[in-house]
């Protein structure tokens, strides 16, 4: 029969792993005329019947942008008819798993392990397939992310960090870099953390030599506290105008509020001129106002995006001294 290739008029969103749920709710409240046709366990098709161009989801880590519906005899059509799409490849496992991984293993080699942190994303592009059967597979060799299935995964230190949050912010400065080129926080940087107990963004920040300014009502942990690194202010930290703190490289904020609140205090750090960048976390109470999240999207500089370390949250970066990349 040989290798049939077909073209597919759908798109394919592949969701954050536990997310399903928020993609399909995103696509459903944000946009009109879709239909979401099936489901291939995170992976879903989505008839756009009005053929409008839609921005990606953001509880959707990478989109099909190309996607094809594959027919193929063994292995080694399978590779071939990927290999001429592109080089790099990421197998997303649905169905026929050890099947899907002998096709990767058969094709150019990518790097799927973990990444050590302070982590440099990729520009290079990166394909997608998952199995449907034995004999036929969707694949797109154009898709929205750099990495494979969309994912940043980063090795975890379970010893040090006071708290798992650190992960957040070492994958929002690997964006943040990725999006606008701007270098990592380092010694010659100084910080500033609203909300910051128990301390695992400012662990973070004092990994990477920089100087943190940290406001909470309770106090950081002990090592925190004790490092020279670190001036804790016992305070309200939406309370302090950036006035009375100074200027700062980063200003960052994990805290629990309503967004509007956020957006009030983000703008007012920005209209202030002592922020240069920023990252903070953009809180869900209850249903996702979509006008509001366009309202932090919308600042210029500025993009919203859906870690893979988040959950029912949003993560606002913003560079103000944006660097070629």
């Amino acid at each position: 029969m040989g290798i049939i290739e077909k073209k597919l008029e759908d798109i394919y969103y592949l969701a954050f792993p536990g997310m399903v749920q928020m993609l399909k709710t995103e696509l459903i409240e944000r946009f009109s005329s879709i239909v979401i046709k099936k489901e291939y366990g995170d992976l879903l098709e989505v008839d756009i019947s009005n053929g409008a161009e839609m921005p990606v989801p953001f509880w959707c880590r990478v989109a099909l942008l190309e996607p094809m519906m594959i027919e193929f005899n063994s292995i080694g059509e399978a590779v071939s008819s990927l290999r001429q799409m592109q080089r790099s490849w990421a197998h997303y496992p649905y169905a026929c798993f050890r099947r899907g991984s002998l096709i990767q293993e058969k094709l150019p080699y990518v790097n799927l392990k973990k990444k050590t942190f302070p982590y440099e994303i990729p520009h290079s592009p990166i394909g997608l397939y998952t199995l449907l059967d034995e004999h036929t597979m969707i694949a797109s060799g154009k898709t929205s992310s750099p990495l494979p299935c969309g994912s940043l995964e980063l090795v975890e230190d379970h010893e040090n960090p006071p708290s798992r949050a650190y992960l957040k912010i070492q994958e929002a400065l690997c964006w943040a870099h990725y999006y606008f080129g701007v270098p990592m926080p380092d010694e010659n940087s100084k910080c500033f953390e609203a909300g910051a107990c128990p301390g695992g963004w400012t662990w973070v920040l004092t990994q990477l030599g920089s100087e943190v300014v940290a406001v909470d009502r309770s106090p950081l942990s002990p090592s925190l506290m004790d490092d020279p690194l670190v001036s804790f202010l016992t305070h309200d930290a939406f309370t302090l105008k950036p006035s009375e703190l100074g200027a700062f490289d980063w200003v960052f904020s994990d805290v629990i509020c309503y967004p509007e609140r956020l957006l009030e205090w983000i703008k007012l750090w920005l209209d202030s001129g002592l922020a240069g960048n920023m990252i903070c976390t953009i809180k869900m109470q209850g249903s996702v106002n979509w006008s509001l999240v366009n309202d932090f999207a919308s600042i210029p500089g500025s993009k919203v995006v859906h870690l893979g370390y988040n959950k029912h949250e949003l993560t606002f970066i913003h560079c103000s001294d944006i660097c070629p990349t």
